[in-house]
């Protein structure tokens, strides 16, 4: 299970300011100085580097997968924008990509982006647009079969306009979840990053119709100023079984 960083502190009269202030450099936006100065206090970032981990999102999908158990040993997952590789890295272990407990099923792990991503030990990476015609046979081929978790980290470019952006994240869960469809295996399993503002309500309706239990989740190491929550689909009907997902949850 994890643990929320800075849990364990202390504070109160007396006790040192001990964040780190970053002064704007000449030619340096505020918003950017802003951004260093969060990055350079933020727990999980700090905690991320002791750890190994690519990003302080890792944390984000350890407490999912802690709380609804969808990385399994065996699992065959799929991770879509996967760049720079910190989700793919909690998964190695859960899945047991690496074969290490040869007690149970080795899973295989996926990792697509557009960009190129430096090697992680049990994940098998590409470079390829998920929204080509031909990427849902592909990564079935690759894979061997379907996939039982589709994961999805993505985030459009920020134009710094906040309905524009939550409207540009929905398009790209939306197309993120259409290729769910199309190479989950029957009972499989999406997760994916979304921005509260409610133009999802489509979204929301295709999870609905699609799996049996849909959970709208904000997990603790997602900072408490952003948007952002999480989708958690579980029991993929397939796509010939429509119907309304047996329970939904906002959490």
């Amino acid at each position: 299970m994890t643990e929320k960083p800075g849990s364990g502190g202390t504070s109160g009269r007396g006790q040192r300011d001990l964040r780190v202030r970053v002064k704007t450099a000449k030619g340096r936006k505020l918003s950017s100085t802003l951004w260093l100065e969060r990055q350079l206090n933020d727990p999980y970032v700090q905690r991320a580097k002791r750890d190994g981990y690519r990003g302080r999102a890792a944390y984000k999908i350890m407490e999912l997968d802690d709380k609804y158990g969808f990385l399994k040993p065996g699992a065959r997952v799929v991770d879509l924008g996967c760049a720079p590789g910190g989700w793919c890295q909690v998964a190695v272990p859960r899945v047991n990509a690496l074969g290490e407990n040869t007690k149970k099923p080795v899973g295989r792990i996926l990792g697509v982006d557009l960009q190129e991503v430096e090697p992680i030990p049990g994940v098998e990476l590409h470079q390829l647009d998920f929204l080509s015609d031909d990427a849902d046979e592909l990564v079935k081929g690759w894979l061997g079969g379907r996939a039982d978790v589709v994961l999805s980290d993505m985030a459009a470019a920020s134009s710094g306009h906040k309905p524009t952006d939550h409207l540009r994240i929905v398009a790209l869960v939306e197309a993120a979840l259409s290729f769910a469809f199309d190479v989950l295996e029957d009972g499989g399993t999406f997760v994916a990053k979304v921005l509260a503002g409610g133009a999802e309500n489509t979204m929301q309706q295709m999870l609905k119709q699609n799996f049996r239990k849909v959970a709208n989740v904000k997990p603790p190491s997602s900072r408490a100023d952003s948007s952002e929550k999480f989708v958690v689909a579980m029991g993929f009907r397939g796509r010939e079984k429509g119907g309304v997902a047996e329970e939904t949850v906002e959490e």
